[in-house]
């Protein structure tokens, strides 16, 4: 499996590589992780652990920053490891982001299963135009993570898409030890970065009636701005750069996660982690925060701090009181929502078109075959 992002980065793409990885472990599945980080190795070591392939940097794309490499040693060093471990499958999580996948797409050294995770404009893409159908005629099966994701890969490459979703691991955030709070508490998870329009929440909150905290995880380049204009105090607190454990304990603790972005989100996975430790989801009313909330969520219109504020106060008025979204059948029901996207359940998915392309791959090797229609 290959992520093109550094996986001690906090991101959408980075946790669904690490959570799919662990799912199929535990169903008994070798499973080696390959991606970019801070020290990087020649890639010689085995089977059922991380693979750093290359230093990431950071590179702007779609409104954020990606940690991803662009030293072709990388890909070098991806296809080296697929040629000496022969694995039945090479996974790549967005093969058109720069670079780690570059070499599999070039040499196919196993059956390509390649999954789209973005939505929206994307300079991979664009930039990669005049290639990227070619390599994306490459992959044996190609997947994507939403409807959004698909019409946003369709329409920049062509080909067919298989529409599966992004997986939760339901059980790490439902069996979660809540963060101790004494008061209504609103948690922001994300980046610091203009489209997850943390200033629109900041701006929001100011009018939302004490004694509701808001407690902003997370950093970015918005961070030291944002940090001046809302300094830390009792109603604001600064948490930083979260590990998996706090992230689970404090959406855990919260009442209410709110999720403001403006768009650019092909999937709401905070959302579905959200449901699945008990909180309230309010969120902006965009079409990935839509089909990952299915009405277990109160949504605004993008970008409106009024709007936000009063779906805000209501929810941390009924978490207070323990009635509206905040009672515990629409809570069991968000959690059952939430059980629906679980990440074994995904690697379910995943193990179908695995033997689906293996088995095609071997089908074409064989006398009398034909080639992979990938």
């Amino acid at each position: 499996m290959v992520s093109p992002y550094d996986l001690a980065r906090p991101g959408g793409v980075q946790g669904q590589v690490a959570g799919l990885a662990r799912s199929l472990r535990r169903l008994g599945h070798e499973v080696a992780v390959l991606a970019p980080g801070e020290r990087a190795a020649d890639g010689a070591g085995g089977f059922d652990g991380t693979h750093v392939v290359g230093r990431s940097v950071g590179l702007r794309a779609n409104g954020s920053v990606a940690p991803v490499s662009l030293s072709p040693v990388a890909a070098v060093r991806v296809a080296r490891f697929a040629r000496r471990h022969a694995p039945d499958v090479v996974h790549l999580h967005e093969p058109m982001a720069p670079v780690a996948g570059y070499g599999c797409l070039l040499t196919r050294p196993a059956p390509l299963v390649g999954t789209y995770h973005r939505s929206g404009d994307s300079r991979w893409y664009g930039a990669l135009r005049p290639l990227a159908g070619w390599a994306n005629r490459r992959l044996d099966a190609r997947c994507c993570v939403s409807e959004a994701a698909r019409q946003t890969a369709e329409a920049a490459m062509g080909g067919t898409y298989e529409v599966l979703f992004n997986g939760v691991e339901v059980t790490r955030f439902a069996a979660a030890d809540p963060w101790p709070t004494d008061r209504p508490t609103v948690l922001f998870l994300g980046r610091h970065e203009a489209r997850k329009g943390l200033g629109v929440l900041l701006e929001a909150f100011a009018s939302v009636p004490g004694p509701a905290v808001l407690w902003v995880a997370g950093d970015g380049p918005e961070s030291p701005a944002l940090r001046r204009r809302f300094p830390p105090s009792e109603r604001v607190r600064w948490l930083g750069l979260l590990g998996d454990e706090e992230v689970a304990s404090r959406l855990a603790g919260a009442d209410v996660l709110c999720a403001p972005s403006l768009g650019g989100e092909s999937f709401g996975m905070v959302l579905v982690e959200a449901m699945a430790a008990g909180c309230t989801v309010v969120a902006s009313d965009i079409d990935g925060y839509r089909a990952a909330a299915s009405g277990h969520a109160l949504l605004v219109p993008p970008g409106d701090p009024a709007a936000l504020a009063r779906a805000l106060a209501e929810a941390v008025a009924e978490a207070a009181a323990g009635t509206g979204r905040a009672a515990p059948a629409p809570r069991r029901a968000a959690l059952a929502h939430a059980e629906g996207w679980s990440m074994d359940r995904l690697a379910e998915r995943y193990l179908d078109v695995y033997r689906r392309v293996a088995g095609g791959r071997r089908a074409s090797a064989a006398p009398g075959g034909s080639p992979s229609a990938g």
